[in-house]
């Protein structure tokens, strides 16, 4: 199995939409290397990023998922660079 690492950009516009991001984040946790939220009170909106390693697949179901909530915008931005499963990760070990 090869990874990835990713960064996801997440803005919140909708009061209440974060409890759904929340939810999905921590269905996803495993991937997750780190979490950064940011919020920005005076435009009453909230910026996360998230890092993660996880198949691209995986990824992408996460930003998706993410995507469909109302008041939830995402974006990935994908590592060149691929790591397969015999290589040192702590989400994947040999």
């Amino acid at each position: 199995m090869t990874t990835r690492i990713a960064v996801i950009s997440i803005i919140v516009e909708k009061e209440g939409a974060s409890e759904d991001v929340n939810r999905l984040l921590h269905d996803f946790s495993q991937y997750i290397v780190g979490r950064l939220g940011i919020p920005y009170r005076k435009r009453e909106l909230n910026v996360i990023v998230i890092v993660v390693e996880a198949p691209v697949d995986v990824v992408s179901a996460l930003t998706g998922k993410l995507g469909l909530l109302r008041g939830v915008s995402a974006k990935t931005i994908f590592s060149k660079k691929e790591f397969s499963s015999d290589e040192d990760s702590c989400f994947f070990p040999r």
